[in-house]
């Protein structure tokens, strides 16, 4: 049997929440910018590290979709000295 790429999904009863509020920086030099902090349970849990590239991919109005670029290998993380 061929396998055709069925991404897994979890359930969203299953899915931890994590709230939190868009910032907004605003600079009379610079034009308004709006930050999304990642919390850092999540974040541990998906090994992120700092300047890591990452994209927002738009699926609905009120959905958004981050997107690491480069994902690493599990256990390959980097670590600060």
């Amino acid at each position: 049997m061929d396998n055709i790429g069925i991404p897994y999904r979890v359930p969203k009863s299953m899915q931890a929440n994590y709230p939190i509020k868009v910032q907004v920086m605003r600079s009379r030099q610079q034009a308004t910018r709006f930050h999304v902090n990642i919390p850092l349970p999540l974040a541990a849990a998906l090994d992120l590290e700092g300047g890591e590239e990452v994209q927002w991919q738009v699926l609905s109005r009120g959905e958004l979709r981050l997107l690491r670029v480069k994902v690493p290998a599990p256990g390959k993380t980097k670590t600060t000295t």
